[in-house]
């Protein structure tokens, strides 16, 4: 318990609180207010502080539009194609969204196919990808499946009875979602969409590929790395950012405690068949909208295969040089993003059981204190993390290798490592959950030790959980571009996330930057089959059990 305290206070608190510590220190190191009232004074960072939460609150509002009927229609209805629907609806969470931001701009951009053709038939264009209104569009098309996923678990939990009475009663139709299914699937409807709006003020690279600066991860990225990093002005936006999270997270937590959203009885999923008009309606709008959510795959791949692309519906000219360029001129990205990744990934999952087993197996003191800490970085932006590394490593040598911390890839692995703690963290004390304290105790009243028990019987059991929350940890940070962009070294140890935004700033470089965005989406899409592979089994083994 100590050691993890330790490592955990190292590597995700005290970053932070240095970061909070200086913008709300002088120059004499006294306590000042000044840093943030400058903050408020400057039309600059009003304006970014204004269009964050605006950005934040739209890209919740249209991916609510987008994310409950798709819910609803997966959780109450039963369909040819049902299956299809809930598979597609998951892609893209598997492009990442600064690489869908390019692809978005050659589809829906000034001058993307889609303008092109309004301009050839109606002499008019539509501005898609202008300002914040790209930014917005992207993240939408990007985050809706958070809202999804969680709604569609929550209509799944209803007590089917409950709508039932209300039927009876003669409440049907919308009233009957306002009065009863909405207020019921309230908690994951939540739960997605605080997902969603942190998410969406954390991103830092969809706004850095659109060149809109106007936000305040962007203006944080933007005052370290220019300014410098003794520039307070960058720590304040950070903060800022860090508050935002929080209070989004206690709003949401005392909102959903203002009511009872408990049943007292579990029916089966009230699905039902649908046919005809019904049916041909509920496809077309799942069409619909998983057509526009696909689109940023469609022209990532139509990127990666082409040599010219410029003022045109469609490439002009398809080349395979860009993989030439990625995996024999430029493999480094890839190895270098399979090093870091596999690395981080590992050592999450020798602390996510480490720390799932303290927290459901002793009775220690600190454990409330170990599970926040470790929970914390779901709350942390990615640009703030690595300013407080930044802040706190750049001048530390790291032993044998003559240089700081921040100068070595090992930044980049125990950032990845502390970002993702928490997934593995909630995996393993899932499926901890799931193995009675009667097993591990019946080995040692026949004389095993607690090590020998943990290694024979408490690990085989809890196996598919801890590769399910190591893969989870995998293919999440080989998107990861917050902290990446600020912690690289330098250019040859930088990850796929790097050489995707390196390779973008030029135009004659989008090509290879668009096949290791291919490379990324199949990596993230292995890693994500696998989950799901390993879950199911994880389920069907916990019945055996």
């Amino acid at each position: 318990m100590a050691a993890l305290l330790v490592l955990l206070v190292l590597f995700i608190l005290y970053p932070v609180v240095r970061v909070l510590s200086v913008s709300l220190s002088n120059e004499e190191g006294r306590l000042t207010f000044l840093h943030f009232a400058n903050f408020f004074r400057r039309p600059l960072f009003r304006e970014a502080l204004w269009n964050s939460l605006w950005s934040g609150l739209l890209v919740v509002f249209f991916g609510s539009l987008m994310a409950v009927p798709l819910a609803y229609f997966s959780a109450r209805y039963e369909f040819r194609g049902k299956i299809l629907l809930q598979t597609l609806a998951t892609l893209p969470l598997v492009i990442p969204p600064f690489v869908g931001a390019v692809a978005l701009q050659l589809i829906l951009g000034r001058s993307g196919m889609v303008n092109l053709l309004l301009m050839r038939w109606f002499d008019w264009s539509i501005p898609f990808m202008e300002g914040l209104t790209g930014v917005v569009l992207v993240q939408t098309l990007h985050y809706f499946p958070f809202i999804m996923l969680n709604t569609a678990v929550s209509l799944s939990n209803i007590d089917p009875s409950m709508e039932e009475m209300a039927q009876n009663m003669g409440c049907h139709g919308l009233r009957l979602f306002r009065r009863i299914t909405l207020p019921l699937m309230l908690p994951g409807f939540m739960a997605g969409s605080l997902l969603t709006f942190i998410r969406a003020i954390d991103d830092l690279g969809t706004p850095l590929m659109l060149n809109y600066k106007n936000l305040l991860a962007p203006q944080a990225y933007l005052r370290i790395t220019t300014v410098g990093i003794d520039d307070v002005d960058g720590y304040a936006i950070c903060v800022i950012l860090v508050i935002l999270s929080l209070v989004s997270l206690l709003a949401a937590r005392k909102y959903l405690s203002l009511a009872e959203y408990a049943t007292v009885s579990r029916g089966a999923s009230p699905t039902r068949p649908i046919h005809g008009a019904k049916r041909t309606l509920v496809l077309l709008f799942s069409g619909l909208i998983l057509g526009l959510s696909l689109l940023p795959h469609m022209g990532i791949f139509l990127l990666s295969f082409s040599k010219v692309w410029s003022f045109s519906i469609l490439p002009t000219t398809y080349t395979l040089d860009n993989y030439t360029e990625i995996f024999f001129r430029a493999p480094h990205f890839v190895k270098n993003t399979l090093l870091y990744t596999l690395l981080a990934a590992s050592f999450d999952v020798l602390l996510g059981a480490a720390i799932a087993f303290l927290l459901l197996r002793s009775r220690l003191w600190g454990r409330n204190l170990l599970d926040a800490i470790a929970t914390l970085p779901l709350a942390i932006p990615g640009v703030v993390l690595a300013v407080g590394y930044l802040r706190v490593f750049h001048g530390w040598d790291f032993p044998g290798a003559g240089a700081p911390l921040t100068s070595t890839w090992l930044i980049l692995v125990i950032a990845y490592t502390m970002r993702r703690l928490p997934y593995t963290v909630r995996a393993c004390y899932a499926a901890l959950q799931q193995v009675h304290v009667s097993l591990e105790e019946s080995a040692q009243n026949l004389g095993a030790s607690r090590l020998t028990t943990f290694y024979k019987i408490t690990l085989p059991l809890i196996a598919g959980g801890l590769v399910a929350g190591g893969l989870i940890a995998f293919i999440t940070s080989c998107v990861e571009l917050s902290a990446t962009i600020m912690l690289v070294p330098r250019i040859e140890l930088g990850p796929i996330s790097y050489g995707i935004y390196i390779y973008m700033q030029s135009a004659l470089g989008r090509g290879a930057g668009a096949a290791l965005g291919v490379v990324a989406i199949l990596l993230v899409s292995l890693g994500t089959y696998l989950t799901h592979r390993i879950f199911g089994a994880r389920a069907g083994s916990a019945f055996r059990v």
